[in-house]
């Protein structure tokens, strides 16, 4: 749903794309593209925490054991986190633009005798890409992608640390409980600051198919003020903030996890 909310202006908001997704689509609308950005995300977050983790073991100098006793600087976990947003972005965009156009595909399921979608699935979508718009077009929106990511996944981790100091005392590790509330709004926080850059990246991935409509993404920035206001650059907020919380304190009780497994 974000993705059309944020490309498409045929909806007037979370319940009418619902609606009209349902109807037109059935239940199979609402699973578009996701085989692609499932199949992507453990080696995707194995690179965000693994650079966060190992960017934030240099600056400090400390292992993660030692870092409850001697917590880092929020500089030093707000550095981590844009280290591991920048590299993050670039293994992510060829996942993430295959995601965008599948998800923007609004055709039925195919029926006899009806003209095929344009992607048939994920494979002939990069396939197609590739032969259409070259290596190149693969990386559509990378720049916007990792302006999104790069300080937004310090915003990220920074607010995951506060949020678990707070509620945590000096030295301990904090609950299942603390993790768990933390790392949601930690998610929802990265969101608010994301959806504007995240309007611009799903714009920009799908201008390949509008002959370039965007110069750049500046000029897309320009553009959709100009025609939409300025309330374009929130859309999908509500519905990225709603995922976020369950997605993000998941993850993070994960990590904290495999972080105590592992000393």
């Amino acid at each position: 749903m974000q993705v059309r909310l944020q490309t498409q202006n045929t909806y007037r908001g979370i319940v009418d794309c619902m609606v009209k997704t349902y109807r037109h689509e059935s239940l199979l609308g609402f699973f578009k593209g996701m085989s692609f950005p499932i199949a992507s995300i453990a080696v995707v977050n194995s690179v965000l925490f693994g650079v966060y983790s190992n960017t934030l073991l240099v600056l400090t100098a400390t292992s993660h054991q030692e870092r409850r006793a001697q917590p880092p600087s929020y500089t030093h976990v707000f550095i981590a986190g844009c280290t591991g947003g920048f590299l993050q972005a670039y293994c992510l965009a060829p996942f993430d633009l295959i995601k965008v156009r599948l998800q923007n595909q609004t055709e039925p399921r195919a029926q006899p005798g009806s003209p095929p979608p344009q992607y048939r699935g994920p494979v002939h979508c990069a396939a197609s890409i590739f032969q259409e718009e070259g290596p190149r077009g693969l990386f559509r929106g990378a720049w916007a992608l990792t302006l999104r990511d790069t300080p937004t996944l310090g915003i990220y981790f920074a607010t995951y640390e506060w949020l678990c100091r707070q509620s945590t005392p000096d030295g301990q590790n904090p609950s299942s409980a603390t993790v768990l509330v933390a790392g949601g709004f930690a998610g929802i926080t990265s969101w608010v600051t994301a959806t504007p850059l995240d309007v611009i990246k799903s714009r920009m991935q799908m201008a390949g198919l509008k002959q370039r409509e965007y110069q750049g993404m500046l000029d897309c920035m320009v553009s959709s003020a100009r025609q939409e206001g300025l309330g374009v650059f929130f859309r999908g907020l509500t519905i990225n903030s709603a995922r976020a919380f369950p997605v993000n304190a998941v993850t993070f009780l994960s990590y904290e996890y495999l972080l105590h497994s592992w000393g």
